[in-house]
């Protein structure tokens, strides 16, 4: 069975002008779709993520890829922080992905972030190369077995800068945009406040949070609209 949905559309993790960022697809009360709906709107879509919010008021919500459900991923849960307070007219504390612990949400500096649990965010293989050139001339894969990976290297190592690409065929995704879980996993290796700039030209802030085991990601976010598209059935 399918249905007609809105589809809120917006970019997270922009550059300063609002350009770049990672689209992402936001279906609210969606309660009644189940995940394969949800993998096939990410496919539809081409988009590496697209989030169902069940409960508007109670900020619950699945996040899916074309081949999964993940139980906590940076860049839709920045998004849909973002969205939902603009909808609403009111700050969205907390957001409440189904199969990850509470993940709380505010605006600093112009940016929208989350605070989420390090060991809810999928396990991203970290491969530092030797500079910022050999992160940019990558094939895509890399190598096959290179299916949920970000390459990375330092551009300016006290400041906290780094370049980095992400790979993830496991997720349906061949390349990736701007993936704030794989920040989450630096932040654990790293254990500093990090400047992420990935993709063509996204923008992620990224910080170990107060209590061990736990991440702040951050970053700008820009709406491009809504679309009304077929939800659910087959291809």
């Amino acid at each position: 069975m399918s249905v007609m949905a809105d589809v809120h559309i917006v970019r997270v993790f922009t550059d300063a002008h609002g350009l770049f960022g990672n689209n992402l697809g936001v279906v609210l009360d969606a309660s009644d779709l189940d995940a394969a709906a949800g993998q096939k709107l990410a496919a539809d879509l081409r988009f590496s993520e697209v989030v169902f919010v069940d409960d508007v008021e109670n900020a619950r919500l699945r996040i899916f890829t074309p081949a999964e459900e993940l139980p906590l991923a940076g860049h839709p849960l920045v998004g849909t922080a973002w969205l939902l307070s603009r909808l609403t007219g009111r700050e969205v504390p907390t957001l409440r992905p189904q199969k990850a612990a509470e993940v709380a949400t505010w605006s600093e500096a112009g940016c929208t972030w989350i605070r989420g649990r390090i060991a809810d965010a999928p396990d991203w293989g970290l491969v530092e190369v030797r500079d910022e050139a050999a992160v940019e001339t990558l094939a895509v894969p890399p190598a096959p077995e290179y299916r949920r990976h970000q390459f990375w290297a330092w551009v300016d190592e006290p400041q906290g800068l780094m370049r980095a690409r992400v790979f993830a065929a496991d997720s349906g995704v061949d390349e990736d945009e701007a993936t704030g879980s794989a920040a989450m996993r630096q932040v654990e290796a790293l254990r500093r406040p990090l400047v992420i700039r990935q993709g063509w030209g996204s923008e992620i802030l990224a910080r170990p949070a107060k209590t061990q085991g736990w991440a702040e990601i951050g970053g700008r976010v820009a709406g491009d609209g809504m679309r009304t598209v077929t939800v659910g059935g087959t291809a």
